[in-house]
């Protein structure tokens, strides 16, 4: 393995029973890499982000992160979740959230030594600055915006220094202007502190501007390859099994065929 590879699968199986999500997948992604996951519902891109974060085992086939093997609650390895509301009366604030992010949700802080405070405060406060988000420290999550909480759910995922951040549809829900925050939020990220990213999305043309590669995962099958490599009309059609049109109009793609909504429903026109 190279020194600059942070993740590295190989001969990668996930099988429930008779179920194969994906076999012989071997992925190298190196420090600073940008690598968007796409493919429909079901087809493994959340269990991927599960076997990295030590979650599920694989079936067959080896994987590290930094050179070590995985475990949970790995700190090299930040984790951004889908967005999701909360609850409007929640009290728990932008700093607290952060906070779970240094510590778990081990809410003894007070048992901690000044010292141990001071570190804590310390790297919530750079987290919350790197997603331009100092104001938002002391709001409660409930009443944030979605594009708010979602900037301090990166933070949370930053607040470790992580070597490796995965990002499972952090745009799901969000209008295309905090899409594209949150997107270049990340890709700052990953230049600043060369942070490797895995970018699960249903929704390719936001994060166009940053992604290095593509891994597209369907029904067993997979590709991974630069944009222009992978998003074509003889790809997709061959992974899907199905006659596909891919069209760029103005820097987007258009992907328009049978069954390639990503979001699992049959469709003859989709944006990709």
């Amino acid at each position: 393995m190279a020194a600059a590879d942070v993740v590295d699968l190989k001969g990668g199986r996930l099988a429930f029973g008779d179920r194969v999500l994906w076999d012989e997948l071997n992925l190298a992604v190196r420090a600073g890499e940008f690598i968007a996951v796409l493919g429909p519902n079901g087809s493994g891109k959340t269990s991927l982000l599960k076997v990295l974060l030590g979650q599920l085992p694989l079936s067959a086939g080896t994987v590290t992160v930094a050179g070590k093997p995985v475990t949970r609650g790995s700190k090299l390895i930040g984790y951004v979740p889908q967005h999701r509301a909360l609850d409007p009366g929640l009290t728990l604030r932008g700093s607290d959230l952060v906070g779970l992010g240094v510590d778990g949700h081990r809410w003894g802080v007070t048992s901690m030594r000044r010292a141990e405070r001071a570190q804590r405060r310390a790297a919530v406060q750079t987290a919350l600055q790197q997603v331009k988000a100092e104001g938002l420290a002391s709001v409660p999550v409930g009443v944030m915006s979605g594009g708010e909480l979602q900037r301090v759910r990166v933070a949370q995922a930053l607040a470790t220094d992580p070597v490796l951040l995965l990002c499972d549809e952090p745009l799901l829900n969000l209008d295309p202007a905090n899409a594209r925050l949150v997107s270049a939020l990340i890709d700052r990220r990953r230049h600043d502190a060369g942070t490797a990213v895995l970018f699960v999305t249903h929704e390719v043309n936001p994060v166009l501007p940053y992604v290095d590669r593509l891994l597209i995962l369907v029904d067993g099958r997979f590709r991974i390859g630069t944009v222009d490599e992978v998003m074509t009309s003889d790809v997709l059609s061959a992974l899907y099994r199905a006659d596909i049109q891919v069209v760029k109009v103005h820097g987007r793609y258009v992907v328009v065929g049978e069954h390639i909504d990503h979001s699992g429903h049959t469709t003859g026109h989709h944006h990709e």
